[in-house]
């Protein structure tokens, strides 16, 4: 699955500190694997995912070294599920630049 968010009004690039909230349900948090998919398509690995965490939901802030990205476009949060058998959804994410 993903989301989109359409970033306007920013001068320049990504900081090398941008910061990436999400909230996302999930019944399994290992199976999911959850990237950052800039305006240019380059891709930042947040979470991969790991079979030893049998949690619920994905509730984190990750930092992201986007320095060399422009800010403004449309930014994606890609979510995978390595697994079949388990339900979930994107809550909630949001860029703090």
């Amino acid at each position: 699955m993903t989301s989109d968010i359409a970033v306007t009004g920013q001068t320049g690039n990504a900081p090398a500190t941008l910061k990436v909230d999400v909230d996302i349900k999930h019944t399994f948090r290992g199976d999911l694997v959850i990237d950052l998919v800039a305006p240019d398509g380059s891709t930042y690995r947040l979470k991969a995912s790991s079979t030893s965490d049998s949690a619920d939901n994905v509730i984190a802030t990750y930092t992201v070294n986007a320095s060399s990205e422009v800010a403004n476009g449309t930014w994606q949060l890609k979510v995978q599920d390595t697994y079949n058998a388990d339900t979930g959804y994107i809550d909630l994410w949001r860029l703090t630049f």
